[in-house]
């Protein structure tokens, strides 16, 4: 803290046309551009005084300040992009949330796209983010083209993938597994005396972690129900949504009315399902069981309340964020695997 407190300077007025400058933002404070610069970007280098008249000239001449020339200095953007299938459902928000959390608390910027599940489209978007130099990359799923896997290898900064599992992560990977959570919850229906489940999801897009979770289905209805069918529906072009669900409840009572229980892949899907179901007069479970997959906020609201996989949300968002913090801090650390597990929510549904 060596600067002396300025003195009150000349209002200054601001260009006709053109950007605000730091000489005028340092003419109306009554401080050296030099001094602005170091208020700005590491406030502890200047008195409490010069500071405050800093920050008053900021906000009175709207001064944008220009981090091109000490990103290049420093070969840092001060940014981190995230690329998420989609921002309208709640778990892939809670992520954002405690991503965005994390990485400005340490004053770095966060930049999201939507893929829309569409891995082609990913690709797209990382190439546009990468042409502007961010720091880090975060991505959803651990299933991407191999133009998308070798663009990030070969723009050597971190990359953390959520919300799956794989043993060959492009460099560090923050999730779970798919097809292990799935998993348990046909050893809990099958544990509850249910005997002839159905699997229900959108399988013809591209979202890789709902055919891990169909995956996970079909493995243990083979191993926990020795020769009964394996039945599984795909919503096709009905997509993710409600209404896919309800159409799902349809098509297993016309398709497969012998089963006893609706396994969905998402939360969506058994949210329209039990809608339907009450539409028609059906009782959930006594008619049908309905499971889901993703635990969201409506999911304990519902009647009877959705039986379901609790996924850790905001814990990859965090972690996710605290990884790529440390490997822009040490480019040199090694690449991090966290399974952060999953957590069966049994309730009335099934």
């Amino acid at each position: 803290m060596t600067d002396a407190e300025p003195s009150a300077p000349p209002r200054l007025t601001r260009r006709n046309t053109g950007t605000v400058t730091l000489d005028e933002v340092a003419a109306l404070a009554g401080v050296s551009p030099s001094t602005v610069s170091r208020a700005i970007r590491d406030p502890e280098q200047v008195s409490l005084a010069a500071y405050e008249a800093v920050m008053r000239a900021v906000d009175e001449t709207n001064y944008v300040p220009n981090r091109a020339a000490s990103n290049l200095a420093s070969n840092r953007s001060g940014t981190v992009a995230a690329v998420m299938p989609a921002m309208s459902y709640s778990v892939f928000a809670d992520t954002v949330h405690a991503l965005e959390a994390e990485l400005s608390a340490a004053g770095v910027q966060l930049f999201l796209g939507t893929s829309g599940y569409d891995e082609a489209r990913e690709e797209q978007i990382v190439r546009a983010f990468l042409g502007r130099r961010p720091d880090g990359i975060v991505m959803v799923g651990a299933s991407h083209t191999e133009g998308t896997r070798e663009m990030l290898r070969r723009a050597r900064i971190p990359v953390v993938e959520t919300w799956d599992w794989s043993d060959d992560p492009i460099d560090c990977i923050v999730g779970f597994s798919n097809r292990d959570a799935l998993t348990a919850i046909v050893e809990h229906i099958v544990e509850a005396g249910y005997r002839h489940p159905t699997f229900a999801g959108w399988l013809t897009g591209v979202d890789s972690r709902a055919r891990a979770r169909r995956d996970g289905f079909e493995d243990a209805v083979r191993r926990l129900l020795p020769g009964e069918p394996v039945r599984v529906l795909d919503t096709a072009e009905h997509g993710i949504s409600v209404e896919a669900g309800a159409w799902l409840l349809g098509q297993v009572r016309e398709q497969h009315p012998e089963s006893d229980v609706l396994v969905c892949a998402s939360d969506i899907f058994a949210t329209g399902a039990i809608l339907e179901a009450q539409r028609r007069g059906l009782a959930v479970p006594g008619d049908i069981a309905i499971t889901g997959f993703g635990d969201f906020e409506i999911s304990r609201h519902l009647h009877p309340a959705l039986t379901t996989v609790q996924t850790p949300d905001d814990l990859i968002g965090r972690r996710a964020g605290e990884l790529i913090l440390e490997r822009i801090a040490d480019p040199d650390a090694a690449p991090v695997s966290l399974d952060l597990g999953f957590t069966p929510i049994v309730r009335d549904s099934a």
